[in-house]
């Protein structure tokens, strides 16, 4: 596709329910759900289960409305804060969390998150868990330095960003850029979980064609150990999904920390 047409996600933004509805939802006919639901969260259950990625605050800096890979995270840390970067996420989330009629059902989510966990019949205790477990969800800025400016944020354990650094990057030096500005968000010691597409350059968002920045596993690792991060896991999934909505390849997944 013709990259000059496509809407860029800090500029534009897009519409989050149809962005749900379209790559995370459990319509029949949504055939995403292996890459972007099914292998983030098996990686992610099998990251915390280790112990090692555990601690008093989490930050979440994703792309959209996004909640389900924070199903897991939410039995590892005292509190969850999630920044997004429009206030359409932000409702569309507070829907979510108040239970308000209308809001997007992650029962799929949880259901699978429950059968990960070899405990099924639990769902609507991981729902609660996890919306207690989020104490704040704020606006952020991803062209400011500081996300959050002016409010400074107290370092967090660990970060866990799914799809945004994808969503903000206008290219990979960008991608650089925008990186560490995210790992400023860490303690020093803390861990970073990155979760994105592999060689993608758009996806669409109901008639929205929208930027992907383009990357392979290569480039990640290399930005993340120049910035002095040991990678403790590194998995790609290779594309299931038969569809056009988006180009990507694989599904990448890291967790990376640095020493002290």
């Amino acid at each position: 596709m013709d990259s000059s047409a496509h809407k860029f996600y800090p500029v534009h933004g897009f519409d989050s329910r149809d962005h749900l509805e379209t790559y995370f939802s459990n319509k029949q006919e949504m055939g995403f759900l292996d890459d972007t639901m099914k292998f983030p969260m098996e990686c992610l259950h099998r990251a915390f289960s280790d112990g090692h990625i555990k601690g008093d605050l989490l930050i979440d800096i994703s792309v959209g409305s996004l909640i389900h890979h924070l199903y897991t995270a939410s039995g590892f840390f005292k509190q969850i804060l999630v920044l997004k970067c429009s206030e359409q996420c932000i409702m569309e989330l507070n829907r979510w969390i108040n239970t308000r009629t209308g809001a997007f059902d992650w029962s799929h989510m949880m259901t699978y998150m429950k059968y990960l966990e070899g405990n099924s019949d639990q769902c609507q205790d991981k729902d609660i868990t996890l919306k207690t477990a989020i104490t704040k969800i704020m606006k952020c800025d991803t062209d400011k330095e500081n996300l959050t400016d002016p409010e400074v944020l107290p370092p967090a354990d660990c970060v866990i960003s799914a799809w945004m650094l994808d969503a903000i990057s206008k290219d990979q030096a960008d991608f650089i850029k925008n990186i560490r500005n995210f790992i400023k968000l860490l303690k020093p010691e803390g861990y970073l979980i990155l979760v994105g597409c592999l060689n993608a350059t758009y996806g669409m968002v109901g008639q929205d064609n929208v930027h992907i920045c383009k990357y392979d596993e290569n480039f990640v690792r290399k930005v993340l150990t120049s910035e002095g991060f040991i990678i403790d896991h590194c998995a790609v999934h290779k594309r299931t999904s038969v569809s056009d909505l988006c180009n990507y390849e694989a599904i990448l997944f890291i967790t990376a920390h640095r020493e002290c």
